[in-house]
């Protein structure tokens, strides 16, 4: 197998594991809707700048860590999952209404941005994924590991940007629909926090079975 087809796999492999609904997923959907079109992205951003994270500790992993990567892997999804029920239960508990969030600032796309690159780099999906696919796909007999890790990096924020962005901007334009009803924009965010309170329960309870 050439590079190329290498890269090709790697590809459908990162695709796939994209877009399955999960919780950088949710996030950004429970951002779009409450938040907008501004809110949706800055959380599509701070996703890939976690990717990019990601990545550079897939490199790590593969060429340094490989010895502690079972323990440092529990301790993450743990980590992760914790952070998730933690940002889930913001959500249930929060009454966000559409004329509030039309004036959302600099400071909390910034905030919204840091808790996407929180969420991404916690997101027990992400972290199985870089542990299970990254040893298979960097590979010294293509090279150095480092411009093997960039172009694999550079692909994960473009797959990431068009899947994420896309429904960020898509749900956007649906939140046009909950301006007239400011109980449906609130349950909306809570129903997004209780999904995303689920699916990190799941994680937990996946990580402490590793255990």
């Amino acid at each position: 197998m050439d590079y190329t087809e290498h890269l090709w796999i790697f590809f459908i492999l990162l695709a796939g594991i994209i877009i399955v609904p999960g919780m950088d997923m949710i996030f950004v959907l429970a951002n779009a809707l409450t938040g907008g079109r501004r809110a949706g992205l800055a959380a599509t951003f701070g996703i890939m700048a976690g990717g990019v994270c990601h990545t550079l500790f897939g490199m790590a992993a593969v060429s340094a860590l490989s010895r502690l990567v079972p323990a440092f892997s529990t301790a993450m999804i743990l980590a992760g999952s914790a952070y998730m029920i933690w940002i889930g239960f913001k959500l249930v508990r929060s009454s966000i209404v559409v004329d509030t969030v039309d004036r959302i600032g600099a400071t909390s796309l910034h905030a919204i941005f840091g808790q996407g690159l929180l969420t991404c780099i916690l997101n027990p999906k992400a972290w199985l994924f870089v542990l299970a696919v990254y040893p298979q796909f960097l590979k010294p007999a293509f090279g150095p590991l480092w411009p093997q890790a960039l172009v694999m990096g550079i692909m994960t924020i473009l797959v990431q940007l068009a899947i994420y962005g896309s429904l960020a901007l898509m749900a956007a334009r649906g939140r046009n629909a909950l301006t007239a009803s400011p109980a449906l924009t609130i349950w909306t965010g809570r129903t997004a926090g209780l999904m995303l309170m689920g699916v990190a329960a799941f994680g937990l309870s996946q990580g402490l079975a590793g255990l």
